[in-house]
This record gives structure tokens, C-alpha cells and sequence, in this order.
């Protein structure tokens, strides 16, 4: 019997590809991204990735999720100003080495798991620090919009196209407790939450002038 020489190949995986495809955006922009170039990247043909994504959508939902999923998460026993601190500051180093990535978060047409799961951590620590629901939701949006840079009501239903299995999965669940209670009882508002965001940066420039005349 005789056995085919070994390439040294890696294996191809979901992860494998999405990351192939995170670095040409990285290299050539979110629009380079397409089946063809991502396995020319990974020296394959661009059927084989039809294998682990089922297409270009599939494929861009998967780089929102990985990317998502490198923002810190605090220990619980953070401090609240100071988890959020953390969050943000992790956010802001994701776009900062992926630029493209508010265009494919507020192009993407599903909301998923991995997105509403980092935004429960969120809610969560505002619900914990003593925030209503109505106030954790509106800082939500003000964070995001800052951090991610892009914004959507991703607990607006209505507005949203068809839900992500694993999402509804997790809701019904009880995996996403803080998300739960924000929909239930929470107000999506833009003209409400763009005046909150104005008054809060004021209100902070405001006391940064104070402090450069105390001092």
C-alpha cells in the first residue's frame, strides 16, 4: 500500500478560516473579503471553505463574532467604573487593529450570540452598580457608540431581521439574564439617548475645565 507523502498542511477549521479572513481585511480592507480570496490566502480552492462557512455572509457574521470575543470580560469583582473602564479600553484596542470592523458590526443584518452575550456583561455590571434598567439601557448605547464605534437597539426586536438560533437558544435558556431584563422593561429612544450622550459629554468637559482652572 502506498501512502501519500504528508504536506505539512494545517487542517482546515471554521476558525482557521475565519481568521484567514479577518487577516486580508486587515491587509487589503472588508472589501477584499470574498470566498475566492479568502482561500487563496489559505492556499486552497474556494469550495473547500463551503466546508466549515456556507458562504459570505456566514463568513462575515463568523469575523463579528470572533472579534466580539476579543474584548475583555472583567472579573466579577471588578469595580464597576473600572469594568467598564477595562471593556472600553479593550473595545477600542480591537478597532483600533481591525478599522474596518464598526462597518461590519453595523452591516451585519442578524444580531447574534456573541454580540447580546458581551452586551449582558455590560448590563450587567450597570443593573449591579444600582442603574435602572431603563438607565443601563440608554448607557449602552452611549458606550457602544463610543467603543465599537457604531450603534444599533439590539434589544428592539421589531427592528431587527431573522433572530440567530444560538441567540434565542440562550435567551430562552436564561443564559442572558441582564439582556432579558433590559427588553422587558427598557424603552429604545434615539432622540432620548443622543441628548443623554450630548449632556454627558458636556457635563464632562465642563468639569475638565473646572480642574484645569482649580489646579
Amino acid at each position: 500500500m502506498t501512502r501519500r507523502p504528508r504536506t505539512g498542511r494545517e487542517p482546515l477549521n471554521r476558525e482557521r478560516v475565519l481568521r484567514a479572513a479577518i487577516d486580508v481585511a486587515d491587509a487589503e480592507g472588508l472589501d477584499a473579503v470574498t470566498m475566492r480570496r479568502v482561500g487563496q490566502a489559505l492556499g486552497v480552492e474556494a469550495m473547500s471553505l463551503y466546508n466549515h462557512v456556507d458562504g459570505k455572509d456566514a463568513l462575515l457574521d463568523g469575523m463579528a463574532d470572533l472579534l466580539v470575543g476579543e474584548i475583555e470580560t472583567p472579573p466579577a469583582d471588578v469595580e464597576w467604573k473600572e469594568a467598564l473602564r477595562r471593556r472600553a479600553w479593550s473595545g477600542r484596542a480591537t478597532v483600533r487593529r481591525h478599522p474596518w470592523a464598526p462597518a461590519l458590526f453595523a452591516a451585519r443584518p442578524q444580531v447574534r450570540l456573541p454580540m447580546v452575550a458581551y452586551l449582558d456583561g455590560v448590563t450587567g455590571c450597570l443593573l449591579g452598580a444600582g442603574f435602572s434598567p431603563q438607565l443601563a439601557h440608554t448607557a449602552v448605547h452611549v458606550l457602544d457608540s463610543r467603543v465599537l464605534g457604531f450603534t444599533r437597539d439590539l434589544f428592539d426586536p421589531g427592528v431587527q431581521g431573522m433572530p440567530d438560533p444560538a441567540l434565542l437558544e440562550a435567551m430562552t435558556g436564561g443564559a442572558l439574564p441582564h439582556s432579558q431584563r433590559i427588553m422587558a422593561e427598557a424603552v429604545h429612544d434615539d432622540d432620548v439617548e443622543f441628548a443623554f450622550g450630548l449632556d454627558l459629554i458636556l457635563d464632562g468637559l465642563e468639569r475638565a475645565r473646572d480642574s484645569e482652572r482649580s489646579g
